[in-house]
């Protein structure tokens, strides 16, 4: 169907199905309520593919946010071409305790390398640090996580961010308000914190508190807080708007966590469509919702929800946000991106790497 809105808000992060563009790709990033796409592994063979990838995508629309789960450590999408296999956020941690001034300079270096090499290939932006807490028992967090105490997870988050804007990229901190206390998978099941507003705050939220002037974006996490509300922290107006918006004074952009995760899509009892979840989501202050792995195949889940939002656009049951367009805009670089070789010329690029490999935790994936 033929979307038309009143304002160019373009709020869905949805996801291509390969390595090229297909007609149903092209066909959905024109759709003029879709502001960004999402990759993943499937959608990497090596740098010129890449590049090539993502300019296909800017020559359909120049403003849509090219976005990866790219953080280091077992979460990172592209590892070979000569990208730089970074080190495990828990490892940064791990330096902390050995070395904690040099642990903030390796944490630039790494968030420096990161988004240099991720936007030397046309990658605007990467869902990245992650600002959960080590508790030992999350299998989905793990060594994703910097440390236990919030003050080191903030620092070195901090730290990895500057790196990051040194090359043009804004960050992504997640899970809101914290993923790190509960064992349970999100993809699969629905983690339940059975803990205070109280605890929360004075722990797992700190490091939002502390960053709220610098984080650009913001990820809530698929996990329910009975104490504060029964819906997950992403469709919940108490925790994006009275907690994060209001007490914490965050005035960035927020993403869902991906809304395909049947786990995430419970709200009240009930497994709602893509198209509710999103809105929902919305409708609880969320700024960008987001529907990942859909495109695969015959991509009609995908086609179903665009044409569900769009009728939902159409029939009033959403209304185009000007405030949360800002916020998407905002993410976009503000700087052409380099090519390959000057960004690894660069004397910061090349300063970066053997800061990395001085302290023995960066492995240099094959050129």
């Amino acid at each position: 169907m033929t979307v038309t809105t009143t304002s160019t808000h373009a709020p869905l992060i949805i996801d291509v199905a390969g390595t090229e563009l297909n007609d149903a790709d092209r066909r959905r990033l024109a759709n003029p309520l879709v502001g960004g796409v999402i990759h993943f592994t499937r959608n990497w063979q090596d740098r010129a593919q890449m590049t090539a990838l993502n300019a296909g995508i800017k020559a359909i629309r120049p403003d849509l946010l090219i976005c990866v789960d790219h953080e280091g450590g077992r979460v990172q999408r592209f590892r070979t071409d000569g990208f730089t296999r970074l080190p495990s956020m828990r490892s940064l941690g791990e330096l902390w305790m050995r070395d904690a001034m040099r642990a903030t300079q390796v944490a630039t270096a790494a968030g420096l390398v990161l988004a240099g090499e991720l936007r030397a290939c046309g990658v605007d932006f990467s869902f990245a640090p992650v600002l959960d807490l080590d508790y030992g028992g999350s299998s989905v967090i793990g060594d994703r996580s910097f440390h236990r105490d919030p003050r080191v997870v903030a620092l070195l988050a901090k730290s990895v961010m500057h790196g990051m804007l040194q090359m043009g990229m804004r960050n992504c901190g997640k899970h809101f308000p914290g993923h790190g206390f509960v064992n349970a998978d999100s993809h699969v099941e629905i983690p339940v914190d059975k803990r205070s507003l109280k605890a929360i705050l004075a722990d797992d939220a700190r490091p939002y508190e502390w960053l709220a002037g610098t984080l650009a974006a913001v990820m809530p996490a698929h996990v329910i807080y009975p104490k504060v509300d029964a819906r997950p922290a992403g469709f919940s107006s108490k925790w994006l708007q009275d907690v994060l918006r209001t007490r914490l004074a965050f005035d960035g952009a927020i993403f869902s966590d991906d809304l395909s995760m049947e786990a995430g899509r419970y709200i009240d009892g009930e497994l709602l469509s893509f198209t509710d979840a999103a809105l929902a989501a919305l409708e609880a202050g969320c700024d960008l919702p987001m529907v990942c792995n859909q495109s695969v195949g015959d991509g009609a889940l995908l086609d179903e929800f665009l044409e569900g939002f769009g009728a939902a656009a159409a029939s009033g049951r959403w209304q185009a946000n000007a405030t949360s367009e800002a916020r998407r805009q905002s993410l976009l670089p503000q700087a052409p991106a380099p090519s390959w070789q000057s960004m690894t010329e660069s004397s910061a690029y090349r300063g970066a790497k053997r800061r990395l490999s001085l302290v023995g935790i960066e492995e240099s994936a094959p050129s």
